[in-house]
C-alpha cells in the first residue's frame, strides 16, 4: 500500500542558548513522511520546494530516507522557522511560509493510495489549504485519513475560524492526534477527554493526545486508554509527536474504517507504547530524526513488559 502525505516542508533554524544556529530539515508533514520511510513505508509527500540551498537540503533528506517527492508548486524561496530552544529543551516557533500548493490530481504512486495524512500549516493556510482539501475529499473514498493539527498560534489568524478550520478537517479524518497543547489553544479550559469526545462526534474512530512527559492518550466511542511516557534525556523535542505520528501509522497500516473503529483497549494501549517509544528515541537527538525499523525494536525492548503491536500491517 502507499501512503500519502500533503503539507509543507520547513527549514528548522534550531537556536539553543550559547550555541551557534543550526539549520534542519522539518515542517511536520514532512517529518511524518520521513518517519514513515524510515520505518520502510511506501511513502509520497505532496509539497512545495523552492530551487534553493534550503530547498535542496530538505529534498536530499527526503528522498535519502526513501520518500518520492511531488512538487505542487514552487515557491520564491523555502519556509523557513526559527526554532528557540528554552533550557530543557522545548521549542517555540516563528515562521517565514507561504503556502500555495496547487494539484488539480492526486500524485502518481507505484501502488494505490491506501492513506492519505493531512496536518498542520497545510491544511488550514490558503490558498493551498483548498488544495489539500479538495484532493483528501476525493482520496477517502478509497483511503483511510488521519489528522494532526499542529497548532502554531502565530499562523492561525482569528481563533473562532481557526477552530472551524480544524474541525472541519477533523471532520475528514479516521484518526486524529493532536497535543495537550493544541487543545489548550483551540478550547482553553476543556479537558482534553472532553475534547476527544466531541471530535469523535465529528467522525474520526480514534482521537490521540500526546502529553509531552506526561505521556498520552487514546479515546474511541468504546474505550479511554492512557500511557505514561519512557523515561529520556531530552536533547529537544523538535519532531517528538510527528514522530509518534509515523509510528502510529506505521502500526495501523492497511486497517479499514471497521477495523478501526473496533480497535481494543489492548491494542490502543500497545499502539501508544509504540508510538512513544518512538518519539522518546526522537526527543533524545538533535532535530526531527525519527527512528528507522531497528531503532524502534531496540527501544521497544527497553519498555517493561506490556502489549505492544507488530507494526506490520497488510
Amino acid at each position: 500500500m502507499s501512503f500519502l502525505v500533503m503539507g509543507e516542508c520547513v527549514a528548522d533554524i534550531v537556536r539553543a542558548p550559547g550555541a551557534a544556529d543550526v539549520v534542519h530539515p522539518g515542517g511536520s508533514p514532512a517529518n511524518v513522511a520521513f518517519g514513515l520511510a524510515r520505518l520502510g513505508r511506501e511513502t509520497t509527500l505532496l509539497t512545495q520546494l523552492a530551487d534553493d540551498a534550503p530547498g535542496r537540503l530538505i529534498a536530499e533528506h527526503l528522498t535519502g530516507a526513501g520518500v518520492r517527492l511531488a512538487i505542487g508548486g514552487v515557491p520564491e524561496r523555502t519556509p523557513a522557522a526559527v526554532v528557540s530552544l528554552d533550557g530543557e529543551g522545548r521549542a517555540a516557533y516563528a515562521f517565514d511560509l507561504v503556502w500555495t500548493l496547487a494539484a488539480e490530481e492526486p500524485p502518481a504512486t507505484p501502488h494505490p493510495i491506501r492513506h492519505v495524512h493531512l496536518g498542520s500549516i497545510a491544511a488550514v493556510t490558503g490558498p493551498g489549504a483548498a488544495t489539500v482539501l479538495a484532493l483528501t475529499r476525493r482520496l477517502r473514498a478509497t483511503a483511510t485519513v488521519s489528522y494532526d493539527p499542529n497548532v502554531r498560534p502565530a499562523l492561525m489568524g482569528e481563533h473562532g475560524t481557526a477552530v472551524a478550520r480544524v474541525e472541519e478537517c477533523v471532520a475528514l479524518a479516521d484518526l486524529v492526534k493532536a497535543s495537550d497543547e493544541d487543545l489548550a489553544w483551540l478550547h482553553p479550559g476543556e479537558p482534553p477527554e472532553a475534547v476527544a469526545a466531541r471530535w469523535l462526534a465529528l467522525g474520526p474512530a480514534v482521537v490521540l493526545v500526546t502529553r509531552g512527559g506526561e505521556g498520552s492518550l487514546a479515546v474511541t466511542r468504546q474505550h479511554t486508554v492512557a500511557a505514561g511516557a519512557p523515561a529520556v534525556t531530552v536533547a529537544d523535542t523538535v519532531g517528538a509527536g510527528d514522530s509518534f505520528m509515523s509510528a502510529v501509522l506505521d502500526a495501523l497500516a492497511g486497517r479499514d474504517r471497521d477495523r478501526l473503529a473496533a480497535l481494543g483497549a489492548d491494542e490502543l494501549a500497545g499502539l501508544l507504547a509504540r508510538a512513544g517509544a518512538a518519539a522518546a528515541v526522537t526527543v533524545s537527538r538533535s532535530g526531527a530524526r525519527p527512528p528507522d525499523r531497528a531503532e524502534l525494536a531496540a527501544a521497544l525492548a527497553g519498555l517493561p513488559d506490556r502489549a505492544v503491536t507488530s507494526g506490520r500491517g497488510s
